[in-house]
């Protein structure tokens, strides 16, 4: 009877998880579904001011407008990484933790043992893995995570390129996961500072826009260029957000059909446990009968 209970207590157990597991994955998809709008609604508009961004670095002169001034020697680094609050996410939040382990060990390894290398953390899994494993960090802003807000990330956006115009830093990278579908998401390292060339390829050259400028492209690029960046900065975080719900609500719905197809197998165990006993006892009541009729 011992292990009929052990594995009724197992079953209970397992049935309980089952229901939370699936609970967390109905939670994720609600708020897939909004983090998704905003990623979907905003990557177009992104998309084209990028691309209108990426053509005037071609003809600006780049003294006119330190942003995009690319420094000879890259001394001094930033790097901004963004990562989720809580786990139960599959591994959202160990690939960007080990991608950025990697990236500091090889690439940024001189800057690092120089201490020219510095962190700003977007979430609490990030903030406590480079606060231990690196230790620095300028700003930890793990609340944007759980409520985006254009404003709050709109005044580290401009910090960010107020530091980069003293020359405080030689070149700023933001290392996010960029939403792909619920099931995938495309971890990505990408350059904010300084505003990168356009790339010169066949079709880019043959469809190059010729923009007509009112008044003059200099005033109407330092206008514009804080506003694109600071909208880049911003599809950066919604990207995760919507990443992450989307690797949570995958975690959670395998764990809920490993769950069930665990219960499966324990109640076929409990059953043929059960059987067993009930045939013993028939058994030991048969030889009970048999051994008082033969007395």
């Amino acid at each position: 009877m011992s292990s009929l209970k052990e594995v009724r207590n197992r079953i209970t157990s397992i049935d309980s998880t089952r229901k939370i597991t699936s609970a967390m994955k109905m939670v994720s998809a609600s708020k897939l579904r909004r983090a998704q709008s905003s990623i979907v609604q905003l990557r177009p508009y992104a998309r084209k001011l990028n691309e209108l961004i990426s053509n005037l670095s071609g003809s600006l002169n780049k003294d006119e407008n330190p942003l995009f001034k690319k420094h000879e020697e890259i001394n001094k680094v930033l790097l901004v990484v963004i990562s989720s609050n809580r786990g139960l996410c599959g591994g959202f939040n160990s690939n960007i933790l080990k991608y950025t382990t990697n990236l500091v060990e090889t690439t940024y390894i001189k800057q690092n043992a120089t201490g020219n290398l510095k962190f700003i953390t977007i979430g609490k899994r990030a903030s406590e893995f480079i606060k231990k494993k690196f230790g620095n960090i300028l700003e930890s802003h793990d609340h944007l995570t759980e409520e985006t807000n254009f404003e709050l990330s709109a005044e580290i956006a401009n910090k960010l390129m107020e530091e980069y115009t003293k020359g405080e830093f030689d070149k700023i990278e933001i290392i996010y996961h960029q939403f792909v579908n619920a099931g995938y998401q495309k971890l990505t390292q990408e350059v904010f500072l300084p505003i990168q060339p356009p790339t010169t390829d066949e079709n880019s050259l043959k469809f190059e826009i010729d923009y007509i400028y009112q008044p003059d492209k200099e005033s109407i690029t330092i206008d514009l260029v804080p506003k694109i960046l600071r909208l880049q900065f911003y599809k950066s975080i919604v990207d995760s957000v919507a990443s992450e719900h989307g690797a949570r609500m995958t975690a959670m719905h395998k764990a809920t059909d490993n769950a069930t197809d665990l219960l499966k197998d324990l109640k076929l165990v409990y059953n043929k446990a059960r059987q067993a006993a009930i045939t013993n006892e028939i058994l030991e009541i048969v030889s009970g009968a048999e051994a008082l009729e033969n007395a």
